[in-house]
């Protein structure tokens, strides 16, 4: 994305001027979304099923097949650079008790991505006594009054949803800028932000985790000027990666499946030639890429591999083997398709000597 569109900074703008601030008893803070960058949420209370944190989620992500092991977050690029996940939705956060118990706890906590509330007093009023609260809405670019609740809605079948973000950092965040309402059980509120299976698979799109990429060289430790050196990687390297990502209690889930399609390589240098000429070697049905080197095989092409030209001295080629992974997906409501490939790079020394023939 380049700059901020007008667009944007309308929404800006017209974010700041309506920044929500509550008279009443307690102190309201709002995010400012220009000037610097806003304030970070302030973690609030929790009932022990969750914390009251706007740039938390809820939703559950699983692992079905791959993927699950190592790092903290998922590890593609998009190759499509205008392409983001969604910056923020409105989710489930408290029934009636939970709330109740969370006030009476505590009573701190970020009520919307851009406003929290200290103290007791702003809770009670609006979602126990039934005082109006300030609400922004960004879509119709009012700052309105939000009718209260009496009793935490106690006895009623549904939850208090509020707005999450990722980053509150990102302009387009001030989209979800409700405070925290109800919605009866079994329906999503009737908002553009609402969730979808496609937000739970674009939200999966960054938790999927691929392996590295090494792959295997004949020879092993160095390269020979003018041979070709053959790359590949036995059967089962790669599979498909598939993460499940569920929003508990409103049934929405979706699974974002990533499948491998091709091994790009780049030898590090302009002084060498790929095989195929494009670097692009495809990966086989069986997850392997390229064919093993054989004895006897030193002055065939390789279907996978690299020639190089020009011998190292003493600082070896960074060889990069990035993996293209093609993204799909299917949710809960039957609705499915595809989001931009990811690639993920990994890269490794190469050392080239300066022999003219080797015996291997």
């Amino acid at each position: 994305m380049q700059g901020v569109t007008a667009s944007r900074r309308s929404k800006l703008i017209v974010g700041l001027a309506a920044g929500c601030v509550l008279w009443t008893a307690g102190t309201a803070h709002a995010d400012k979304p220009v000037g610097g960058e806003a304030t970070p949420p302030p973690q609030g209370g929790s009932d022990g099923k969750g914390g009251l944190s706007a740039s938390v989620s809820n939703i559950k992500v699983t692992y079905p097949t791959g993927g699950g092991g190592g790092g903290e977050k998922g590890n593609l690029g998009t190759v499509d650079p205008d392409w983001e996940p969604p910056a923020c939705w409105y989710e489930p956060a408290f029934s009636p008790e939970r709330l109740k118990n969370f006030v009476d706890s505590d009573g701190g906590g970020d009520v919307g991505i851009h406003e929290s509330w200290f103290g007791k007093g702003l809770w009670t009023d609006h979602y126990r006594d039934g005082k109006p609260a300030d609400n922004f809405d960004m879509h119709a670019a009012t700052n309105s009054s939000a009718e209260g609740y009496k009793d935490y809605n106690l006895g009623k079948d549904g939850y208090f949803w509020r707005g999450v973000a990722p980053d509150p950092n990102d302009p387009d965040s001030w989209d979800c800028g409700r405070i925290m309402f109800w919605v009866d059980a079994g329906k999503v509120p009737d908002d553009p932000n609402a969730p979808t299976p496609k937000t739970l698979a674009e939200y999966a799109y960054n938790k999927v985790k691929v392996p590295d990429t090494e792959v295997e060289l004949k020879p092993a430790a160095k390269s020979t000027v003018n041979l070709p050196t053959w790359v590949w990687l036995d059967k089962g390297t790669f599979n498909d990666v598939k993460v499940r990502a569920a929003l508990p209690n409103t049934g929405l889930w979706a699974e974002t499946t990533a499948k491998p399609v091709a091994l790009h390589l780049n030898p590090g240098t302009e002084d060498a030639e790929v095989f195929p000429a494009s670097g692009d070697c495809q990966i086989n049905d069986d997850g392997s890429i390229g064919t093993p080197y054989t004895k006897g095989a030193a002055d065939e092409t390789p279907p996978c591999g690299i020639r190089y030209l020009r011998a190292t001295d003493g600082t070896p080629y960074q060889l990069s083997a990035s993996v293209t992974w093609q993204i799909t997906w299917e949710g809960s409501d039957g609705t499915g398709g595809k989001l931009p490939d990811g690639t993920f790079e990994t890269t490794q020394d190469m050392n080239v000597q300066e022999i003219q023939s080797i015996n291997r």
